[in-house]
């Protein structure tokens, strides 16, 4: 049951990682640009908030 779930999941992450590529190509391509701009210190601050988050809203919705 935990596989299977936790199959889903990371499907759901692909379909949604997919839409911005898909509807704007040229913004996202854009954006991984900036985004390689940015020093590791901030990208490891900016994945440590985003798991935060993504955490706590779990804990929310169950």
């Amino acid at each position: 049951m935990l596989w299977h779930e936790l199959s889903v999941a990371l499907c759901l992450v692909l379909v949604i990682e997919g839409i911005m590529p898909f509807l704007f190509p040229r913004r996202w391509q854009e954006m991984v640009v900036k985004a390689a701009e940015i020093d590791e210190k901030m990208m490891r601050a900016m994945g440590l908030v985003s798991m935060l988050i993504g955490t706590g809203l779990l804990y929310l919705i169950n």
